[in-house]
């Protein structure tokens, strides 16, 4: 792990710059440790890093990166926080791509839609907008690129993929990603790093 200043209250931790779950836990595993620490006013754990944000009269850099290197010492998988399960009805007949990514890969429109489903995935992040949350992985063999042009208005409710990420777009907006089906899911504020994300079709 790395310690980078990035303003004078805050600091950012790097962990092995690779999407993997065993980095994902040990950043959960370490988002939890540091939540016992005075003085941190706040924590954004994300794909393979946490930005921490704390209170410059009680901390420096160089005294909150000691703090946070004793919190390694015999850090365990112990402290990582407990994940839960989040299941998404998903109707797969609402779709604006999934012919394309069947096409992209030379699978059938029903190969896609069983690959994207038997895959649990892991919220890495939360961004772009609120309730964003980056899934990953998606399989290798429906991968597929984001569009060439961003379309400017994307359905709230539409499930997406790019690459080797999936998500839900919690609210209409613009964006280039492959829509392959719809949810009427709705709790996008239950969504939090290190949950698991599982496609119902229906």
């Amino acid at each position: 792990m790395t310690f980078k200043p990035v303003s004078v209250n805050s600091l950012m931790l790097y962990f092995e710059q690779v999407i993997s779950e065993e980095v994902l836990d040990e950043v959960q595993a370490m988002n939890m440790a540091l939540k016992d620490i005075e003085g941190i006013i706040d924590l954004i754990p994300s794909y393979c890093s946490i930005l921490v944000e704390f209170d410059i009269f009680m901390h420096d850099h160089k005294s909150l990166e000691e703090k946070i290197s004793q919190k390694l010492v015999g850090l365990a998988s112990a402290n990582k926080k407990p994940t839960k399960l989040i299941k998404i009805p998903t109707d797969y007949s609402k779709n604006l791509d999934l012919e394309r990514v069947a096409s992209h890969n030379n699978l059938s429109i029903e190969e896609v839609i069983n690959i994207h489903t038997k895959t649990t995935y892991r919220v890495y992040t939360i961004g772009f907008m609120v309730g964003f949350a980056y899934l990953a992985s998606v399989n290798s063999k429906i991968s597929t690129p984001r569009l060439a042009s961003p379309r400017k208005k994307v359905p709230k409710g539409s499930v997406a993929l790019a690459d080797l990420q999936t998500a839900i777009y919690p609210q209409d907006s613009a964006g280039g990603w492959n829509i392959i089906g719809h949810t009427e899911f709705n709790d996008f504020h239950s969504f939090e790093v290190g949950d698991k994300v599982q496609f119902e079709r229906i």
